[in-house]
């Protein structure tokens, strides 16, 4: 268990160099396992490559990653190799594995003409690297960042990525006013769709006197074709757990729940784990990271009403009633979920906050327009996102 914010520096450092000790010692193989990938087969890899590693005697450490992005090339499975930068293979089908396996594994030929684009420091020749796709080269990814290169259900790797560093760090070095002040100040606006300033609901909540506060993470994501929310909580939970408990921190909330539809199964187990196992290392519960600060969080599961996306609705549902908005005023921060101070974030909001706290605020006010900072997540039909990339 981590009982201090030094105690989770010196975890980072372990694992950051465990994992790299690991990528020196043996392959990698890294299979885009989000839910667009196991519509299009990723399972299936999964078990034919495990299958041809143990029929070949071959040692590899084999993972599943979150969405990167690229929807349309999925089935997507990554191989890196000590000393050699990760490689990206598209479409890949079940022929492919033993073919790849011992090109490259085996004979170090990384078949260049099978490969999408690298992954991170070196090149391979006749390889492009893989941010520089047309549809991939203008984006700056800062919620995203770790979606798709780390093992959604590992605390370590996102330990070992900074993970908790901007909770220990208004843990031990801020006040709530402080971490108000910093979301106010960086311009951070709801990615909901009504984009109201974060930091002034966020002053609204903290300012009442009520000693029972409430975070909730909006996650029903409602919009039909919309899965952004869904990509992110299947790829880096971890990240907008952390976001809750610095906004939890920062209003006086001892008690968090997560909305989250009953349609995204792969989401509700893998948000599930993240909490389980943040609680085993103490980032959630009783005294986080050693300081007075305490919080829990839940898992609710909507019904799938698309109206459950509005605020109050939500509230409705959360609290067993038909799930149906009100009118407002009162606002959810004033009297919300029981009648509670109620802060109501959806995923992307939450996930920007530890970018925030870690990096600044003119890190954040780089992106984005002076009076709409930041990054915004977009998910595309297929045929926008294909012809974008010279495909299709």
């Amino acid at each position: 268990m981590i009982k201090s914010s030094l105690g989770l520096d010196q975890l980072r450092n372990r694992y950051a160099d465990a994992i790299s000790c690991e990528l020196e010692e043996k392959p990698h193989i890294y299979v885009g396992a989000a839910t667009c990938g196991r519509a299009s087969g990723a399972l299936k890899l999964l078990d034919y490559i495990n299958t041809e590693l143990d029929k070949r005697g071959l040692a590899a450490n084999v993972a599943q990653v979150g969405c990167i992005g690229l929807c349309y090339a999925e089935p997507l499975v990554d191989i890196a190799k000590p000393k050699h930068p990760r490689i990206c293979y598209s479409h890949v089908t079940a022929e492919m594995i033993p073919l790849l396996i011992e090109e490259y594994l085996v004979k170090d030929n990384p078949r260049a003409d099978l490969a999408m684009g690298t992954v991170g420091e070196g090149k391979i020749d006749g390889i492009p690297d893989l941010f520089d796709l047309a549809v991939l080269k203008p984006q700056a990814k800062i919620a995203l960042r770790n979606c798709g290169h780390i093992n959604a259900e590992s605390l370590p790797e996102y330990i070992a990525r900074g993970g908790y560093q901007g909770l220990a760090k208004v843990l031990t070095t801020m006040t709530p006013e402080e971490v108000i002040d910093t979301i106010e100040s960086a311009g951070l606006r709801g990615r909901g769709g009504a984009g109201f300033p974060t930091g002034r609901k966020w002053r609204l909540a903290s300012g009442q006197p009520e000693e029972i506060k409430y975070i909730v993470c909006n996650a029903d994501e409602g919009d039909p074709g919309a899965f952004m929310n869904r990509s992110l909580l299947e790829g880096d939970p971890h990240r907008v757990l952390e976001g809750m408990l610095i906004a939890a921190y920062a209003i006086g909330a001892r008690q968090g729940y997560i909305y989250l539809r009953a349609e995204y199964p792969l989401a509700v187990r893998r948000s599930q784990r993240a909490i389980d196992d943040a609680k085993c290392e103490g980032l959630v519960g009783e005294s986080i990271l050693g300081s007075n600060f305490s919080c829990q969080i839940d898992i609710i599961e909507g019904a799938g009403a698309f109206v459950c996306g509005e605020e109050t609705a939500m509230i409705a549902a959360m609290e067993g009633r038909r799930g149906m908005p009100r009118r407002r005023p009162p606002f959810p921060a004033t009297s919300g979920l029981w009648e509670k101070p109620t802060i109501i974030n959806n995923v992307e909001t939450l996930a920007h906050v530890p970018g925030i706290i870690s990096n600044g605020i003119d890190w954040f006010r780089s992106f984005g327009t002076p009076t709409n900072p930041g990054k915004y997540h977009w998910g595309l039909p297929y045929a926008s996102s294909s012809s974008t990339s010279g495909e299709g």
